[in-house]
């Protein structure tokens, strides 16, 4: 955990698009058939950009990398992370490229997406530059999976990063190829902070009974932290199960739910709060941000994510 007497400087690299977000779907669609949603936001996309306006809700000092293009989608989002205070002073739009985007259909009960990656897809580690990790105390990547030019030297960008004294988290996200190759139990060498879903850690470790998965990722370096929604999240700490409950609240859209819980858990982690405790508030974020349509737009303050703590039996 970082410890400097000051405020974790973070930086964020990875993807950026915007999310098209259908809201109370009547059911996911099929082949052939059309449904009706009850509601539609355009709002700041990719779990990347989620996780990075998370953080900077609660108040950390957030710097973010990526790639955009100069068109509609592309300004939309640098605005949005204008807005929110995040430092995007090495963001280039770029003529040549698409800015990513997401459509995500949600349902009562869960949700469906679909992206078109496009510059999402071509990010490189190589393109991170020394002086942008020397700024920064801390490291998080989202979507390893997603990002395939970045996905090869990931290994190498968290070394870097290691080595120049930052500590660093990552969020594989979904494999839409759902190859799941052993490619990232290498990467996690260098990564303190695992945060996958369930899904995703059972995807990736083979095992179906989570305290199985995670004792199987275990190197002596990685803590990892499995999200899983309405149950919750858990963690082996010092070989002993630990679980955290989901907090309820009126949900209105679980879009981004994720990366706003990976944003709490790390405001709490980084300031060297117990697990236990940074669970909790990654908790809170996650089910803070359900309140309203899109990842971004109900995430929680660290004043509303402290009430919610603190009133924790």
């Amino acid at each position: 955990m970082t410890s400097h007497g000051r405020t974790p400087r973070i930086l964020i690299v990875g993807e950026i698009n915007v999310d098209f977000v259908f809201k109370g779907c009547h059911a996911l669609p099929m082949p052939g058939k059309e449904v009706l949603a009850e509601d539609f936001v355009m709002t700041p996309g990719s779990s990347s950009m989620i996780c990075a306006m998370g953080l900077a809700r609660l108040g950390n000092p957030v710097a973010f990398h990526g790639l955009l293009g100069v068109d509609a989608s592309g300004m939309f989002c640098l605005q949005a992370l204008r807005e929110a205070g995040i430092d995007v002073g090495t963001l280039r739009p770029d003529s040549s490229l698409r800015t990513g985007v997401t459509a995500s259909l949600s349902t009562p009960q869960d949700r469906a997406l679909v992206t078109f990656a496009g510059a999402i897809a071509q990010l490189r580690a190589q393109d991170i530059k020394d002086e942008w990790l020397a700024s920064a105390d801390h490291l998080h990547v989202s979507s390893y999976y997603l990002q395939k030019a970045l996905r090869p030297g990931c290994h190498e960008l968290f070394a870097r990063a290691a080595a120049a004294g930052l500590t660093t988290s990552l969020d594989p996200g979904f494999d839409p190829a759902q190859g799941w190759e052993g490619d990232l139990l290498e990467v996690l060498r260098h990564v303190d902070v695992f945060l996958p879903n369930e899904q995703e850690l059972q995807a990736i470790t083979g095992h179906d009974d989570v305290r199985q998965a995670l004792a199987s990722l275990q190197n002596g370096r990685t803590q990892t932290i499995v999200k899983r929604g309405r149950e919750g999240c858990g963690a082996l700490h010092q070989s002993q199960w630990l679980e955290v409950p989901a907090y309820a609240v009126d949900a209105i859209d679980s879009t981004g739910a994720g990366d706003s819980f990976d944003a709490g858990f790390l405001h709490a982690w980084l300031r060297g709060m117990p697990l236990a405790d940074g669970m909790r508030w990654g908790s809170a974020c996650g089910s803070l941000s359900t309140r309203g349509v899109g990842g971004t737009a109900s995430q929680a303050t660290a004043a509303e994510a402290l009430a919610l703590v603190a009133g924790t039996p």
